[in-house]
C-alpha cells in the first residue's frame, strides 16, 4: 500500500478496513489478526492497535481480552 505522507498510517488502514467489512470480505466475528494486519500493510502492530481502537470505538469491532478483537455483529 502506498501511504499518504499527510495523514497517520493507522488512519488509512483503518479506511481499508472498513471498506473490507462493509464490503463482507471481513463478515461479522471475522477475526481482525494485529499480527496479520502489521504484515500486510508494513507496520507495527503499534500502529494497527491504534487502528482497531478506533474502530472499536466506532462500534465496528469488539475485543475480548485474551481472544482477540472481531468484526461487530448485528447481535453484538
Amino acid at each position: 500500500m502506498k501511504y499518504d505522507p499527510t495523514r497517520p498510517k493507522w488512519v488509512q488502514i483503518a479506511e481499508v478496513v472498513r471498506a473490507r467489512i462493509a464490503s463482507g470480505e471481513y463478515p461479522q466475528h471475522h477475526l481482525i489478526s494485529e499480527v496479520q494486519l502489521a504484515e500486510e500493510f508494513e507496520v507495527t502492530r503499534v500502529t494497527i492497535r491504534k487502528m482497531t481502537a478506533a474502530l472499536r470505538e466506532a462500534g465496528l469491532i469488539i475485543t475480548t481480552p485474551g481472544m482477540g478483537s472481531f468484526v461487530a455483529g448485528t447481535d453484538d
